[in-house]
């Protein structure tokens, strides 16, 4: 008997239903579903310390329980002296059961930490069907040390989704728990 994450479980006994019915799905391969979640940071003050990068990459990877990767700049800015191929921020793209366990967490321990949390926006979806969703302080999640903290910024996490429509997406986010805000 193999484990079986929550809300994996959650989507297949529930969500599926739920969703049909509230859309008139024919079949169950038009259900939407979460296709992936990568959560990504960028760390502008690595063109001085490249210190920087490595930790950024270590907290990805402790969040995420998968190892992050450094994100590096696509071109030359001279404002900025940014060169091409310079390391400027981490990224960790999560699929199947890694990617449930994290939304799990998210949604249970993490937003619940947020200060003053009432919800997190409606607005954030693209047109296609996926969620964008900003984290202002990565000391939310119970897996950082406040005390290894060399300074406190953000993430943002992206949920790419197979719906086509935003209200779709909604549906489905919602119904896997993500709490939104009533308008």
């Amino acid at each position: 008997m193999s484990y079986v994450p929550r809300l994996k479980e959650e989507y297949k006994s529930r969500v599926i239903k739920a969703l049909t019915d509230e859309f008139g799905y024919k079949n169950v391969m038009q259900v939407p579903k979460l296709q992936k979640i990568v959560v990504s940071k960028g760390v502008g003050a690595a063109i001085a310390d490249k210190k920087l990068i490595e930790y950024a990459v270590d907290e990805l990877t402790a969040i995420t329980g998968q190892k992050a990767v450094s994100t590096v700049s696509k071109k030359d800015v001279a404002n900025f002296k940014l060169r091409k191929g310079m390391p400027i921020g981490a990224k960790v793209t999560l699929r199947g059961d890694i990617m449930y366990e994290f939304l799990d967490r998210l949604i249970t321990a993490s937003l619940p930490r947020v200060r003053d949390f009432g919800g997190i926006k409606a607005n954030g979806f693209d047109g296609r069907g996926n969620y964008n969703l900003g984290i202002t302080e990565q000391i939310i999640y119970p897996e950082i040390n406040i005390d290894q903290v060399k300074k406190i910024s953000g993430m943002d996490i992206t949920f790419v989704t197979s719906a086509g429509t935003d209200k779709e997406a909604k549906s489905l986010l919602g119904e896997l728990g993500l709490p939104f805000k009533k308008n």
